[in-house]
């Protein structure tokens, strides 16, 4: 277990912007989440990670130090992204508060399309989380996600564009959950609808038309229906 005080500097280093790393270290990251979604946390070693990335395990524990420690960039390298999503297009002036939630929707669609990984070790590594104290990440990086989106709404209702009483906690639980199981499910999906045979490359792009269209279409009801 890590320190309190370590875990509040941990947090700290997730700002409003991404996490700046190497081709190096990108390779690592990027190796490591998939090989952990794969085979899980405890199933993975650092000589799996370095010989699935073609490099030697010393340079590894010269990025990051040890595997624990590299589970933790690749949360904090994840999450910061959509931080910074969320904060771009929150300042973005030139359009409406709905737009502003179809953007949001959309850009954590996409993020959740292009990183499937991440997302299925967020899924199945629950203890993992727990043990190495990501999990207070995490709650510190929603919490600050949560007041963004908050701060949205209050513009929206501001302008007319929104209704009142929105349980903002609910919204992006109906997004994030939505999206989690759609994204994890897509096999039972392709198979259930008789798309086997098409192309993957198709398949991702009508799985992400498919979610971005439903989840707008359920916000604008949510935000505008009394």
């Amino acid at each position: 277990m890590f320190k309190i005080k370590r875990l509040f500097n941990f947090a700290a280093m997730i700002e409003v912007r991404p996490m700046e790393y190497n081709e190096k270290q990108l390779q690592i990251i990027d190796t490591a989440e998939r090989l952990f979604a794969a085979k899980g946390f405890e199933g993975t070693s650092v000589r799996d990670i370095a010989q699935e990335a073609g490099i030697n395990i010393a340079m590894i524990s010269y990025y990051f130090g040890s595997k624990e420690k590299l589970i933790e960039a690749i949360f904090a390298y994840r999450i910061s992204y959509t931080r910074l999503t969320i904060f771009s297009v929150i300042n973005d002036n030139d359009i409406s508060a709905t737009e502003k939630m179809e953007k949001i929707v959309d850009s954590y669609i996409d993020k959740m399309m292009k990183n499937q990984c991440f997302y299925r070790l967020m899924a199945q590594e629950r203890s993992i989380l727990d043990i190495h104290n990501i999990s207070e990440l995490i709650y510190e990086s929603k919490s600050k996600n949560m007041e963004m989106i908050k701060k949205l709404i209050a513009e929206g209702q501001k302008r007319g564009e929104f209704r009142k009483n929105i349980d903002t906690a609910l919204l992006m639980a109906t997004m994030i959950g939505t999206s989690n199981h759609f994204i994890v499910s897509q096999d039972f999906y392709k198979r259930y609808n008789n798309l086997k045979d098409m192309a993957e490359e198709d398949f991702q792009k009508l799985l992400k038309k498919k979610l971005g269209t439903y989840l707008k279409s359920l916000f604008k009801s949510i935000l505008t229906h009394e």
